[in-house]
């Protein structure tokens, strides 16, 4: 089945970055949701591409690469300045014309459109998947090689190479805030997380800690068998996920 049509446009951020992104509209025209990727992907990968195709069947889909990765300029700072390339992402959704805004991240993502919306405001619905609730977080393989990939000179370089990721250098100053205490400042608008059993990544601990620091309205889907972010997420997990956001705007 081919992927609904997208339109390439380029977003500036407050800090000056050029964020490459894409708009695919919808039969619904008053919902935009914003899709954000996890580290080192892409909007222009196939399961994003695959995700935003089913999303645009309940809304307009902006979709973006974050700072420093893929064809957007400036550096990843894994999740820290992000916020901003979220906050350019919704402002477009805005000036296209959508009236009610959803964001929905994965991963890297889903800690970044958490702490867009209790840190800036100004959306309707948040969808945080695969998100860690804290940062540091060393407990499985995969993010210790995350680390790698951050903070040694090599693992940067390989980043810059293998995934078309550019990653600042030095440590955050000063540390931003984690996302379990954002997601308390996200009410009144609906928080959604979902997580698997089966994440290689960020154990079941980040999802639980994520929606005891946020308040009502909350829901929180733990999903048997699925992995992490948007290379083991469904179709029919997507659908959900679209039915959910849609609910809250009928």
């Amino acid at each position: 089945m081919p992927f609904a049509p997208n339109f390439p446009v380029m977003l500036r951020t407050e800090d000056g970055i050029r964020i490459d992104a894409a708009h695919t509209p919808s039969a619904r025209t008053d919902l935009g949701i914003v899709v954000a990727h996890g580290f080192t992907g892409s909007w222009r990968e196939r399961p994003a591409r695959r995700i935003v195709h089913v999303l645009s069947g309940y809304g307009g889909v902006i979709a973006f690469d974050f700072r420093g990765h893929g064809r957007s300029g400036g550096e990843s700072t894994v999740g820290d300045q992000e916020i901003l390339d979220v906050e350019a992402a919704v402002r477009h959704a805005r000036v296209v014309g959508y009236s009610k805004i959803a964001v929905v991240g994965f991963s890297m993502g889903a800690a970044v459109g958490v702490r867009h919306a209790g840190l800036r405001g100004g959306v309707d619905a948040v969808v945080a998947v695969s998100g860690p609730a804290r940062w540091y977080y060393r407990g499985t393989k995969p993010m210790r090689q995350v680390h790698w990939a951050i903070e040694q000179p090599f693992g940067r370089w390989a980043a810059r190479v293998a995934k078309r990721t550019r990653i600042a250098r030095g440590r955050w100053d000063p540390i931003p805030m984690p996302p379990h205490e954002a997601a308390a400042l996200i009410s009144p608008a609906p928080l959604l997380i979902v997580h698997g059993d089966a994440d290689a990544f960020f154990p079941l601990e980040h999802a639980h800690q994520l929606y005891a620091g946020a308040r009502e309205p909350k829901e929180l889907w733990i999903e048997p068998g699925y992995g992490h972010a948007e290379t083991a997420a469904t179709p029919a997990l997507i659908r959900r996920i679209g039915k959910w956001i849609s609910s809250n705007f009928s």
